[in-house]
C-alpha cells in the first residue's frame, strides 16, 4: 500500500481523532480510507445520473410502470 502524507489544522486532526474513538475506526487512515470510498461512490452515482438523464427514456415512467416495478420488489422480497 502507499503513503501519503497530509497536513491538518489543530482544529481538523482533532476532529478525525474524535470519529476514530467515536466511531471504532482502526486509525485515522481507515477512518480517511472510508471517505474516500464514500466520495469514489457518491461520484460514481452521480455519473450514472448524469449518464440516465442523458439517455432517451426505453420505457414511459407512469403510474404503470411504478406499479409494475413495485409487484417484482414484492415478487422478488418474498423469494
Amino acid at each position: 500500500m502507499n503513503t501519503m502524507n497530509i497536513s491538518l489544522p489543530a482544529p481538523m486532526k482533532s476532529f478525525v481523532d474524535e470519529q476514530v474513538v467515536d466511531r471504532g475506526y482502526g486509525s485515522c487512515s481507515a477512518y480517511i480510507r472510508e471517505l474516500i470510498r464514500r466520495d469514489q461512490d457518491r461520484q460514481h452515482l452521480r455519473d450514472l445520473l448524469v449518464e440516465g438523464g442523458e439517455s432517451d427514456p426505453a420505457v414511459a415512467a407512469d403510474a404503470t410502470y411504478f406499479d409494475a416495478l413495485r409487484t417484482r420488489v414484492r415478487r422478488h422480497a418474498t423469494e
